[in-house]
């Protein structure tokens, strides 16, 4: 959207999101090199609840700043040069030592506009629609990585979803992780988002007539047990119905459906079932003909998808849990690329970089023909995705191959595992087996 005022010459462009709110927030951080004025000329989409950091000179952009501007790496910096300058003159008047401080700090912020030092570019928006340019896309880049996470209550709050509401005064130790529960009294979550609980985070999340239609290929459930819940969409009482079943060569798992009366809201979600796996999974799969295709697969959100063949890899948190087939997945890994990389889809375009997407399709197009063989790898450190073999032994299927492998500090540490603190249940479990 763009205004000009023709009497004041007021002036506003601005980039305001037709869709829908993305499950997850998403953080992309970007490495700019000195001197390399290509990096500085990306294209940035910030929407109007996104913060912009500069870690380097303590520096943050607001969401109130700069609302949802379509810009370059430099036109974000230059921008904010520009609304710092503005009123420089009324503060040497009035405070002439805040003004030779900020003075001093925009010689800093122009030197990184103009690429005479390095630094890191940060963008964190909680409703997931803002975005950082790939010149590399569909394949990685080695400078720009991208992290999904779950908002907070107070995240949630602010873009105007339903959020349980924290107790807002008394205890100064009482954060985002003690929520009010329904019956009036609070209730402590011990772990907030990682540790334990990362571990007990959905699978997947989908259309329950999916997932439960894939699951009963391998067990129907023997007892479908009910517990009271809230609607997440309207907040009224509700029923949820679940039952745990185990699949063959991976894990017992808990299906659980959610199915509002009052506003037709519907959620299903597939969990793991059982304690934390102490290693990861590596699953490989040659894909060589139709059957391969249509294997089923359970890619949960901490699973990292890689093709070889196309030079594709898509970090974990990617496309959320997902229960479908290998065709299914692969499609769906094509329209979030479409959807994600569309600058290199514009009229603007260059068209090199049209070239370069149009190839990728081609070859997308290649192997779900299964013109040639190609290979699906699923990396899970939580080994909580699933690839289904074609034999009835995992040994005679030799096109799937599962690995486990001992998770590295870092990836524990992601997950919360590092600090987890299970001795007084061991000791309260000891002491209650020998009494």
């Amino acid at each position: 959207m763009a205004f000009e005022c023709p009497h004041c010459s007021e002036r506003n462009n601005e980039v305001q999101f037709a869709g829908q709110l993305q499950p997850k927030g998403c953080c992309y951080t970007l490495k700019v090199p000195k001197g390399q004025p290509e990096i500085l000329n990306r294209q940035v989409v910030k929407s109007d609840s996104a913060t912009i950091k500069i870690p380097e000179l303590d520096f943050e952009i607001p969401p109130e700043a700069q609302r949802g501007t379509l810009s370059t790496v430099e036109g974000s910096i230059m921008r904010a040069v520009s609304e710092l300058q503005a009123l420089q003159d009324e503060r040497k008047k009035v405070d002439p030592e805040k003004a030779e401080a900020i003075e001093q700090f925009l010689v800093k912020l122009r030197s990184l506009g103009s690429g005479e030092a390095d630094f890191t570019f940060i963008l964190d928006d909680a409703s997931g629609n803002s975005f950082i340019e790939n010149p590399n896309a569909p394949s990685s880049d080695p400078l720009l990585s991208l992290r999904f996470y779950e908002r907070t209550y107070e995240q949630q709050a602010a873009l105007g979803f339903l959020a349980e509401p924290t107790k807002e005064s008394g205890d100064s130790s009482q954060d985002a992780s003690t929520v009010e529960g329904n019956s009036g009294g609070l209730q402590r979550i011990p772990h907030g988002s990682v540790g334990a609980v990362a571990g007990r985070r959905a699978i997947a999340q989908g259309n329950s007539d999916e997932i439960t239609a894939a699951l009963y290929r391998y067990s129907a459930p023997e007892e479908v047990d009910t517990l009271p819940s809230t609607c997440a969409a309207c907040a009224t009482e509700c029923v949820t119905r679940f039952f745990s079943t185990k699949i063959p060569y991976f894990r017992e798992v808990i299906v659980m459906a959610t199915s509002c009366d009052a506003c037709g809201y519907r959620n299903s979600e597939l969990k793991p079932g059982g304690e934390i796996p102490a290693k990861g999974k590596k699953t490989t799969l040659i894909v060589r003909n139709v059957k391969d295709l249509s294997r089923d697969v359970i890619k949960s959100d901490s699973a990292a998808v890689s093709v070889p063949e196309l030079e594709l890899e898509l970090s974990s948190g990617t496309l959320g849990g997902i229960v479908t087939t290998v065709e299914g997945l692969i499609v769906k890994i094509c329209e979030a690329l479409e959807r994600v990389h569309g600058f290199q889809l514009g009229d603007s375009t260059y068209e090199w970089k049209k070239k370069k997407w149009d190839g990728f399709t081609e070859r997308l197009a290649k192997l779900l023909n299964l013109e040639e063989p190609w290979t699906l790898i699923l990396d899970d450190a939580l080994a909580a995705s699933f690839i289904a073999p074609a034999t009835d032994s995992l040994e005679d299927d030799k096109q799937l191959t599962i690995e486990e492998y001992e998770r590295s500090w870092e990836q524990n540490e992601e997950l919360g595992l590092n600090d987890m603190d299970t001795s007084s249940a061991d000791m309260a479990y000891n002491t209650t087996s020998t009494s």
